[in-house]
């Protein structure tokens, strides 16, 4: 029986997908519920599974974009039927079988059985000492990739990989390639491969051209569109951290005792942010058309980076949820990129968007629109720096935050007290009711 291998469909908006990679090879026997292949949207990248166990036949290469739906490969499933073991009493029922007259010799025999195991096992320690880890590191690549890595007789353990779970792409393969160069070992068993080919010559200027990616071209063209068709305006305050880090110092391990999981600074924003948007709507709000549509409910989105590019997903009724639920909800969905599970509901139907730079070391930055959300809060990073508080220069841990905003529907005066509610309450952080 063939079981048709598709490409499953991630949302109603996307029609096509590029199949960025194959795990297995043309003819692999694999089985259910393994990784099979990698695809990428324009919104999402995603990790497709085997639905059936038997031998896989790869009909569409990687690197070829698809219609959802279509069809890229089939497994035969009687394969696996076929190489199944027998059953566990085949072998009780041969032994049922020998002829009695061999009965009468097992008094005389168990001397040379015995040593028979014994002499079998000294070969496993001597191919456990040969090293292979080449040749293991070739087995999860595909097939281009392994092609490719053969020609150039390239060991895959210098290889950087950027595709999922670390796996070698033919991209990584490329630019290893580009920046090779020629080994001055003694080895000289094997000449290396066309070295003038692969060194630069002095003073040549060489340029690499890569096609975008669905992801990285869906985010240029959102980022552009932001900018054409909004009225954006960024306003600036800093914070002061003490209190926040004061109590995540204090509090840290019950918090992560009682729920299984540390407690960051993205859930006090979090919430500051819902608390700011209850008290200015129009930041919560968007223009459709000649209209202001006003949300009654606060979904954040939480702008994450990925080796794929930026990608935000939605914490929905953020208004609800703990500090413990919402460190947890980021947890999830950091996860999720990583294991390329991310699916198109996760990135849909934000009203506001918080991007941390800070984790990068951003001292300060203007944080684009995520349309067609009005607002966007951008976090830094925490420097100590000398601030004059009751007429005295202290220092204390400081964070430059900004808002930029969609100044056709949030005036100034709004926009600024926004940032500055936000402000009070991380500097207040009792005032947002801790549940420890």
């Amino acid at each position: 029986m063939l079981v048709e291998v598709k490409v499953p469909s991630v949302g109603e908006s996307v029609t096509e997908a590029l199949l960025a990679q194959w795990f297995k090879n043309d003819g692999d026997t694999v089985k259910k519920d393994e990784p099979l292949f990698v695809i990428e949207t324009d919104k999402v990248t995603l990790e497709v599974v085997s639905e059936a166990a038997g031998r896989l036949a790869i009909k569409v290469q990687e690197g070829e974009t698809v219609a959802i739906g279509a069809v890229v490969g089939t497994i035969d499933a009687a394969a696996a039927e076929a190489a199944e073991p027998p059953p566990a009493d085949a072998a009780p029922e041969k032994k049922e079988t020998q002829p009695p007259a061999a009965q009468p010799r097992e008094p005389e025999e168990p001397a040379p059985e015995a040593p028979a195991p014994t002499v079998a096992e000294p070969p496993p320690p001597q191919t456990e000492a040969i090293p292979a880890e080449p040749l293991q590191d070739l087995d999860g690549l595909s097939p281009s990739v392994r092609r490719l890595i053969a020609e150039k007789n390239l060991d895959p353990a210098q290889i950087t990989g950027s595709g999922p779970a670390g796996r070698i792409t033919k991209g990584d393969v490329i630019l290893f390639l580009e920046g090779l160069q020629p080994p001055a070992s003694d080895s000289g068993d094997e000449p290396p491969p066309q070295p003038p080919a692969e060194t630069p010559k002095t003073g040549e200027e060489r340029i690499t051209r890569k096609p975008m990616s669905p992801i990285r071209r869906r985010i240029a063209s959102h980022l552009l569109n932001a900018k054409q068709n909004t009225a954006m305006l960024t306003t600036f305050n800093d914070i002061d951290m003490t209190r926040v880090m004061a109590l995540r110092s204090e509090y840290k391990e019950r918090f992560k005792k009682k729920y299984g999981i540390s407690l960051g600074m993205m859930s006090f924003f979090i919430k500051a942010c819902v608390e700011a948007l209850k008290e200015f709507p129009e930041v919560n709000a968007y223009i459709d058309d000649k209209d202001i549509v006003y949300h009654h409910y606060y979904h954040i989105g939480v702008a994450i980076g990925s080796e794929k590019g930026l990608v935000v997903p939605v914490i929905r009724h953020a208004d609800q949820l703990s500090f413990a639920e919402l460190e947890q909800a980021i947890i999830d969905f950091v996860d999720k990129i990583k294991e390329n599970r991310l699916e198109l509901s996760d990135l849909e139907g934000g009203t506001f968007t918080i991007s941390n730079g800070g984790v990068f070391g951003s001292l300060l930055s203007t944080p684009i629109l995520n349309m067609p959300q009005s607002g966007i809060l951008g976090m830094h990073r925490v420097d100590r720096r000398p601030v004059a508080i009751d007429e005295q220069i202290v220092i204390r841990p400081m964070m430059y935050v900004a808002l930029s905003y969609d100044h056709r529907i949030i005036d100034g005066r709004e926009a600024v007290t926004f940032l500055k509610r936000i402000k009070e309450c991380i500097e207040n952080p009792e005032r947002m009711m801790m549940e420890i």
